[in-house]
């Protein structure tokens, strides 16, 4: 978006997590990184300077945390940077914040924004990291039944070439849920009327089931599928995210985060730890609301980081190891673990 570039070749790069005994990244300098590190960090100074030379940005660097401060050095020492700051016209204040610094916001359910949920719920494009499949067989005559079916190709968020879909997707990013998909409806209203298709406005909240109606309408018009193809693919994503048995688990989570953060609060770590393992069940005792090994590690990533430093003691001890004992049993019993957990095994 106007707003938002990602480099999605570098989505891997995180800074090392300092282990128990061994030297924080604080005291090592790019040397101390290890290789592969080393080569990440080298291409991200590389980009980031591709990228300041194409804006003209002569740019001074700010950095929080360890990983970022060596990043920032190398950018401030590079070569060919140096030489495009001698001639740069446009000035710049660039921060560079470690990614392990807020594990909290990135793991945590507390954004109303639906490019959050679209991105975080359909299933990601093939070879991509910022980008999501939508499901077309809706606009087409062959009604299946079948969530993977790959007969027909699958349409995507990013649509460069359509003004309309352009100007949803920033409504998207930048409004709350409830006033993003109001704009859904009114661009599929204003379509619908430009090609002349018979649509009935309606007022009050917005449903998926209505979008669906309103998508229906372009089926069997092939001239207004194609003016209006990228509007399309950005309002079915939509239909499917709200539809979707995630979304209304991220309620739960919500919730849940609410409740844990007035919990800690209130008590120590242990009570927090022991108010969690009921809820964690085993797959043939799971319902579909019930939380997946998943979002216990998700929900673990949260309170770990939300809580700061913990006073160890015998009875922080004893609630983990009880923790780590029904988890290490669910994953067990995952008759098809996931990618994530298999890579975790």
């Amino acid at each position: 978006s106007a707003e938002l570039c990602l480099l999605p070749a570098l989505a891997t790069l995180l800074p090392p997590l300092s282990g128990p005994g061994g030297p924080g990244p604080a005291e090592v300098g790019l040397g101390g990184l290890p290789a592969e590190l080393r080569t990440a960090v080298r291409a991200l100074v590389g980009d980031l300077d591709d990228l300041f030379s194409a804006l003209g940005l002569r740019e001074e660097n700010f950095a929080v945390g360890a990983l970022s401060r060596i990043v920032a050095a190398e950018l401030a020492g590079y070569a060919p940077a140096r030489n495009r700051r001698r001639t740069a016209t446009n000035k710049a204040s660039v921060v560079f914040v470690d990614r392990t610094l807020d594990l909290a916001g990135t793991v945590g359910h507390h954004g109303d924004n639906l490019a959050e949920k679209i991105l975080s719920v359909l299933p990601k494009l093939p070879g991509h990291k910022t980008d999501v499949m939508v499901n077309m067989v809706e606009l087409t005559a062959l009604q299946t039944a079948d969530e993977t079916c790959s007969i027909i190709a699958p349409g995507c968020l990013a649509q460069p070439n359509d003004p309309a879909a352009k100007a949803l997707w920033e409504s998207f990013m930048n409004l709350k849920q409830k006033e993003a998909v109001m704009e859904a409806r009114r661009h599929l209203v204003e379509a619908a009327s430009r090609e002349n298709l018979p649509i009935k406005m309606s007022m009050g909240e917005v449903t998926p089931e209505q979008l669906s109606s309103y998508i229906k309408l372009f089926k069997n018009n092939l001239k207004a599928l194609e003016n209006h193809c990228g509007l399309l693919q950005l309002v079915l994503a939509t239909v499917q995210t709200l539809k979707h048995p995630q979304t209304s688990k991220w309620d739960n989570f919500l919730a849940f985060e609410r409740l844990l953060l007035q919990t800690i609060g209130e008590s120590e770590m242990p009570s927090v730890l022991n108010q969690l393992l009921p809820m964690i069940k085993s797959y043939n005792k799971r319902t579909k609301d019930d939380y997946t090994c998943e979002d216990f590690l998700v929900l673990l990533v949260y309170i770990y980081s939300v809580v700061g430093e913990i006073e160890s003691g015998k009875e922080l001890d004893a609630a983990e190891e009880e923790v780590k004992k029904a988890l290490v049993k669910a994953i067990c019993d995952e008759p098809e673990p996931s990618p994530l957990l298999q890579k975790i095994t």
